[in-house]
């Protein structure tokens, strides 16, 4: 850790030089403790399949167990690390997603469908607290950097793209011949590894109430922040792409292999996938700081509606790799300023409950989208799942369009 305690850029100041250092640590963590939700999306679908009897239609509920899991444990993070600090508390979040993991396992070992989407749930629960990885980076930086603190920790997922489904394939038929399980227990090493790089991290002003350096600023009610047409727009946007996301990743390795490709091809569609999720990251930030938030929005829902496109136009491999890709750049961009504008609409003293009001609501909708994409699939088809993104796109960009004219008129 001492190289990145002499990360310094000229004319930066001790405040950016540390946002700096806890952007790549939680980077570092996001590789290999995101890596825990490709291993549970990409298993989870095809391990559900593989659980239940003839009838199929509650493959992905596996999946939405994750997602209900991220949902339900966004509040609960928030708390503990109101109470602890962030970085105990990412600590306690990751030995959750480790838990989960060794569930999972056991669950594939006796054959029981709903014990491993309970287990799903608990690596979910872990994830709220990766999910919080972003906010911590930005809370933590200046206002000038908070983009790019949100894209480098985001940047980690592409590591998280090659790790994840590295050890899915790796480890798929280790423990044969019960499938999957080896997959999951391979979730508790990187769950240490990340524990020992998120040991290191030091967030300003990470302290409990009463506390020397806590925020003291009054907090304004909950449905005063939440109100303000900004945040409003902030949540449609980010809600409706992080949902379609969802909604065609979830359904897409069940469609791949009922098109006759193999669960490693599937795999590796979503690895493909997870990365451009991730690999723009690099740059993403700049974009904003360039364009602002709202352009770089409005690019990735158009993207998101061009992956509808491609995934429209056939079943080839490359119809469902190339919309995959798409898919994950139209969520990067949309995604990040979404959550850029979220960060942008409360004080320091509101950060918890906002942060933690936004992921719940964010991922319950999520949960439901990962459900519904199995049973639109099993009932409608591949076709009709991709029609979903059109109204949903559109809306988005509606209610994004809206609210820059809204702050235009406010300008003059």
């Amino acid at each position: 850790m001492a190289f990145l305690d002499r990360v310094r850029l000229a004319g930066t100041n001790d405040a950016e030089n540390l946002a700096r250092r806890n952007a790549l640590l939680l980077s570092g963590a996001q590789a290999f403790g995101g890596a825990a939700a490709p291993i549970a999306i990409s298993m989870g679908g095809l391990a559900g399949f593989y659980l239940l009897g003839a009838d199929k239609a509650l493959a992905t509920a596996p999946v939405t167990g994750f997602n209900l899991g991220v949902a339900v444990g966004a509040l609960p993070a928030a708390w503990l690390m109101r109470q602890i600090g962030r970085r105990y508390g990412f600590i306690s979040g990751m030995a959750m997603t480790a838990l989960g993991g060794l569930l999972s396992a056991i669950a594939l070992f006796r054959h029981e469908f709903w014990l491993f989407a309970f287990a799903m749930a608990f690596i979910g629960m872990g994830g709220a607290f990766v999910q919080q990885y972003r906010f911590a980076a930005a809370d933590g930086s200046p206002t000038n950097f908070k983009a790019q603190a949100i894209s480098w920790v985001l940047a980690g997922g592409v590591f998280a793209a090659i790790i994840g489904p590295q050890t899915v394939i790796f480890t798929r038929e280790l423990l044969a011949p019960v499938m999957f399980a080896g997959s999951f227990v391979a979730i508790l090493p990187l769950a240490l590894i990340t524990i020992s790089i998120l040991w290191f991290l030091r967030i300003p002003n990470d302290t409990k109430p009463g506390e020397a350096g806590h925020d003291e600023t009054p907090p304004r009610p909950l449905i005063e922040i939440i109100k303000q047409s900004r945040f409003i727009t902030a949540m449609i946007c980010g809600v409706g792409s992080y949902g379609l996301m969802t909604f065609m990743m979830t359904g897409a390795p069940l469609a791949m292999v009922g098109c006759g490709f193999s669960p490693e091809l599937a795999t590796l569609g979503i690895q493909w996938h997870v990365m451009a999720m991730f690999a723009p990251s690099f740059f993403t930030g700049k974009l904003i700081a360039r364009f602002g938030r709202d352009t770089i929005t409005a690019t990735g829902l158009f993207i998101l509606l061009g992956c509808a496109i491609v995934a429209h136009m056939g079943i080839e491999l490359w119809n469902f790799w190339l919309a995959l890709v798409l898919l994950g750049i139209g969520w990067n961009f949309s995604f990040i300023g979404a959550t850029t504008m979220v960060t942008m609409t409360y004080r320091a003293s509101e950060k918890n409950k906002v942060q933690g009001f936004h992921d719940v609501t964010l991922f319950g909708i999520v949960a439901f989208s990962s459900l519904m994409s199995g049973q639109v699939l099993n009932t409608w088809g591949w076709d009709a799942l991709n029609s979903v993104f059109w109204p949903v796109a559109l809306f988005c960009l509606l209610a994004l369009g809206v609210q820059v004219a809204r702050d235009r008129r406010r300008s003059f």
